[in-house]
């Protein structure tokens, strides 16, 4: 594994980002790694975005991450990706929701959503991974596990093994929401 994993959780208040980087973290202190997070989420509860850095290695020291330095974005909505798109390395990946929220100036009509954002990012980055989300938490049965559908996804671009990840969610999720998250998680790891 490489010595320092660099990522980004962009998405808006309320689609369980910090929720998804809290059980990152988990895995990776599992294995031995050390692991600092910092998450910025002002105006979330109005549905605002939300970023949390995430670095993980042998010895971290901070949470931030410069411009040019994620290895991973994990973008849970897309225009949320493609503003966090300069913070990407250059082969960097980029797992994104295909799902769209509107923030309030375009739901208000001062502004208009970003057209074609998918296929912008697939024109400025080497390699994107797009989720239908929805769709997986959908068929794991409670639409609120979109963020662990994700997750699945980003599962199989890590090297830590399925079991981890597994348990992390064991250990993390609620009792009562448990199976639909670790169906959601199945289904984005691709073997649903």
């Amino acid at each position: 594994m490489n010595n320092t994993i660099n990522m980004l959780l962009v998405g808006v208040g309320g689609q369980g980002t910090i929720l998804a980087s809290r059980i990152i973290a988990s895995v990776a202190q599992s294995r031995g790694m050390s692991v600092k997070l910092s998450e910025v989420h002002g105006m979330a509860q109005r549905g605002g975005s939300v970023v949390t850095y995430l670095r993980m290695g042998e010895k971290i020291f901070s949470p931030l991450i410069e411009r040019g330095q994620a290895d991973i974005i994990l973008a849970f909505e897309q225009l949320e990706a493609w503003r966090s798109l300069p913070f990407l390395k250059e082969e960097g990946t980029v797992v994104v929701n295909s799902q769209v929220i509107y923030p309030v100036p375009v739901i208000l009509g001062d502004k208009k959503y970003p057209p074609e954002i998918l296929s912008r990012l697939k024109k400025n980055t080497s390699r994107v991974l797009e989720v239908d989300a929805p769709a997986l938490a959908q068929k794991a049965g409670n639409d609120r596990t979109v963020n662990v559908a994700l997750l699945g996804v980003l599962a199989r671009e890590m090297e830590f093994d399925k079991e981890d990840w597994e348990k992390a969610l064991e250990n993390i999720i609620p009792e009562k929401v448990l199976e639909p998250n670790l169906k959601a998680f199945q289904y984005g790891y691709g073997e649903g």
